[in-house]
């Protein structure tokens, strides 16, 4: 039984229509879903990815009036976007400066060529050459980005903890993770973890950090990181495997585009298991994905007052 790779990432963001603009008008990726927070329906929830919504190519977003992140460790500290090559990688650099972007140019990091930058909020975000490795994704004809310098998918997830034991045995024992390597990023110690047949898209990196202060999510943060399963019986498995290791979970929940398993890993980071499918053309259109406000059937009967708290995204 095997995760096999990231399936999503969901961040914080305090300004929804300048966050669908950069995502989908400079990054260039496809808005899938437009829906609401399932558990907190004032506040939308934005799906951006390839053109069908791949498991695995999906960065999300709740939407959610709050301040600014306080920077630290026992969280998420870094997502990173796949691109094919050294040759997408250099035209996003130029695309970021023209664009305005606040970026930090083309460098090298744990053997990989990365180019890190920040949204408009301050989130932490690196493109990386993945070599083609991973699902390859559906591109969207109607990007403004090129199709050999799209966005391939979510790449490797980079966590902060200020001591490695107790989560290392939660990701190799209860998560059937593997190490890979280590590195450094700064001053710090980065471990390798590897999904399935490993790559970009199936690796977290844990940095020890012990020296920072406790993080405070805000606008700009990541609330979770998502693992795949490929299927039901798959996933049912891994509610056994946490109830029989004792470690508290969220129980199954139906987000009925993916079924979703919520637990944190030792250091207070949110994870959740989730499957591929059935995913989100299962009550749109792909053709027409994202264009209208989507709700989960158990929703849909108060879709008048949901609509009514949103305010327009553009």
């Amino acid at each position: 039984m095997q995760l096999t790779g990231i399936h999503h990432l969901t961040a914080i963001s305090a300004d929804i229509s300048g966050n669908h603009r950069f995502y989908t008008r400079v990054l260039g990726m496809r808005l899938v879903k437009r829906s609401v927070n399932q558990d907190d329906v004032r506040a939308y929830h934005l799906f951006y990815a390839d053109s069908i919504g791949s498991p695995g190519t999906d960065i999300t977003f709740f939407d959610w009036p709050v301040p600014p992140e306080r920077r630290g460790t026992h969280s998420i500290v870094l997502t990173h976007l796949r691109v094919r090559d050294a040759s997408a990688l250099s035209w996003w650099e130029s695309r970021l400066q023209d664009q305005g972007v606040d970026h930090d140019g083309v460098a090298q990091r744990d053997g990989r060529r990365v180019l890190d930058f920040r949204d408009p909020e301050g989130q932490r975000l690196s493109l990386i050459e993945d070599g083609g490795l991973g699902d390859p994704p559906v591109p969207w004809k109607k990007s403004p980005v090129p199709e050999p310098q799209q966005i391939r998918g979510l790449g490797p997830i980079v966590m902060s903890v200020p001591g490695i034991s107790e989560t290392d045995l939660m990701l190799t024992r209860a998560l059937h993770m593997r190490q890979a390597r280590d590195y450094k990023l700064a001053a710090s110690q980065v471990r390798v973890y590897e999904m399935g047949e490993g790559g970009p898209h199936a690796e977290l990196h844990v940095a020890i950090q012990p020296d920072l202060p406790v993080a405070r999510q805000g606008a700009g943060a990541v609330h979770h990181v998502a693992f795949r399963t490929p299927d039901e019986a798959e996933y049912h498995r891994w509610t056994e495997r946490l109830n029989a290791l004792g470690i508290p979970n969220s129980g199954e929940i139906d987000r009925y585009y993916f079924r979703s398993l919520y637990f944190r890993e030792p250091n207070g980071v949110l994870f959740e298991i989730a499957t591929d499918g059935p995913g989100f053309a299962v009550d749109e259109d792909p053709y027409t994905l994202g264009e209208a406000i989507a709700l989960p059937p158990f929703l849909e009967s108060k879709r008048a007052s949901i609509e009514a708290n949103l305010k327009p995204i553009e």
